[in-house]
C-alpha cells in the first residue's frame, strides 16, 4: 500500500510553505522593525516571519543584481507560504494532530542515519547552515504534522487504479535496452568560467589534489561533499547509468577502471573531473512486477500532491485571509509590485 514518504511530505513543504533587518538609506547600521503582513482566520503572519524563510534566497538574488520587482515577488511568494503554515496549523489544532517528541526525535535519527552521520554531526550541520537546533526540531515537527494533515485530509480517500501505473510503466520503460552494461559512479566535478569565476588551471589545480587526497586514503564521498560541483549532498553519486548512455569522455574514463578505482583528472570544456566506480552489473530489464511497487507509489504520491493543492485552495476560500500594506498590493494586482521606500514599516 502507497504510504506518504519523507520527498512526498518535502515537496507538500514547498508547496506549503525573526527578526527583519531592514538597511535604511544613511542608516550607520540595520534597525530591526517589524509588522502584520497578514490575518489568517485567527492567527497572523508577522513580516519577519515572511523575512526569516526568504531572506537567504533574498540575500543571495540581492548580490547577483536581482531588480527590486524579483524581490518583491520572492516576498509576496514567502507570504503564501507562510498563510499555507498558518492553514495547516489549524488543522492540526482542530483535529490534534500534534507530533510528538518521541515522532521528533525518531525523525531526526533517520535522517541522520540516511545521511551515514552520528546525531552529533546532523546537529553540527544544522548549526554550521544557520538554525539552532530548537529552530530544527520546530522544523521537523511542522514537517510532521502536515504529513499527519494530509494523510487524515487527503490520503484515505485516494485509491490508485492499476490502469494508471501500467501507463505510467510504459511511458518509463517501454524503450529501455535489451542488454548490455551499468555502471554506478560517483563523480568530483569542479567547474570552471561563468558564475564560478574559477580559472581553468585553479579548477583542474582543486581536482588534482583531491585525486591525492583520495589516493591517500580519503573517502572519495567525504572529498566530495567539501568540493564537487556535481550531487555533494550525495557525495558525488550519480547513481547507475546504462554504459551505451553515457559521454563517450566518461565511458572511455571508466572502461579500464576496476569496482574503487578512480580515474585520473578528465578536462572538460568546463571543468575538470574525477571519476569513482563502484559497481559493475549486467543490465536486466526492468519487468513491469519489479517495478509496481515503485510505480504505485509514484502514482498515489503524484495524487497526494493534485489533492492537496485542491484542498488547499478550498480551505483558503473558506478561511477570512487578509494581506496587509505592501502585500495587498501585491495580491490585489494579482502581480507584485516594486518595493518603494515607503510609509509600510519594515520594508526597505
Amino acid at each position: 500500500m502507497a504510504r506518504f514518504t519523507a520527498s512526498t511530505c518535502a515537496r507538500l513543504a514547498a508547496l506549503a510553505g525573526a527578526s527583519l533587518l531592514a538597511a535604511m538609506p544613511g542608516a550607520a547600521k540595520e534597525q530591526l522593525v517589524d509588522a502584520i503582513a497578514a490575518q489568517v482566520g485567527t492567527r497572523i503572519v508577522l513580516i519577519s516571519e515572511v523575512m526569516r524563510v526568504v531572506g537567504p534566497q533574498e540575500a543571495a538574488m540581492r548580490s547577483a543584481g536581482a531588480p527590486d520587482r524579483e524581490i518583491a515577488k520572492l516576498r509576496a511568494d514567502g507570504l503564501e507560504r507562510m498563510i499555507e503554515s498558518k492553514l495547516i496549523e489549524e488543522v492540526v489544532g482542530r483535529l490534534e494532530l500534534y507530533a510528538s517528541d518521541e515522532e521528533i526525535d525518531r525523525t531526526i535519527e533517520s535522517i541522520a542515519r540516511e545521511n551515514g552521520l552520528s546525531i552529533e554531526q546532523l546537529q553540527a550541520s544544522v548549526v554550521f547552515h544557520g538554525m539552532t537546533l530548537d529552530q530544527y526540531r520546530d522544523q521537523i515537527k511542522r514537517d510532521l504534522e502536515r504529513r499527519n494533515v494530509v494523510n487524515a485530509m487527503i490520503g484515505s480517500k485516494i485509491e490508485v487504479d492499476e490502469a494508471q501505473v501500467k501507463q505510467l510503466y510504459q511511458e518509463r520503460f517501454s524503450n529501455q535496452p535489451e542488454g548490455g552494461e551499468m555502471i554506478h559512479v560517483r563523480q568530483l566535478l569542479v567547474t570552471y568560467g561563468g558564475l564560478s569565476k574559477r580559472t581553468k588551471q585553479a579548477a583542474c589545480g582543486s581536482v588534482g589534489d583531491a585525486r591525492k587526497r583520495i589516493a591517500a586514503g580519503e573517502d572519495f564521498r567525504a572529498v566530495a561533499r567539501e568540493l564537487s560541483d556535481v550531487a555533494p549532498q550525495d557525495g558525488g553519486d550519480i547513481g547507475w547509468l546504462h554504459l551505451d548512455a553515457v559521454a563517450p569522455w566518461m565511458s572511455n574514463a571508466l572502461a579500464p577502471l576496476e569496482p574503487g578505482d578512480t580515474s585520473d583528472t578528465i578536462e572538460l570544456p568546463f571543468g575538470c573531473s574525477i571519476l569513482n566506480l563502484v559497481e559493475r552489473r549486467d543490465f536486466r530489464p526492468v519487468a513491469y512486477e519489479d517495478a509496481r511497487e515503485a510505480l504505485t507509489q509514484e502514482v498515489w504520491e503524484h495524487s497526494m500532491e493534485n489533492g492537496y493543492r485542491e484542498w488547499m485552495e478550498e480551505l483558503r476560500s473558506q478561511t477570512y485571509i487578509d494581506r496587509r500594506g505592501y502585500f495587498a498590493e501585491a495580491a490585489r494586482f494579482g502581480d507584485v509590485m516594486p518595493i518603494e521606500p515607503a510609509d509600510e514599516p519594515g520594508l526597505p
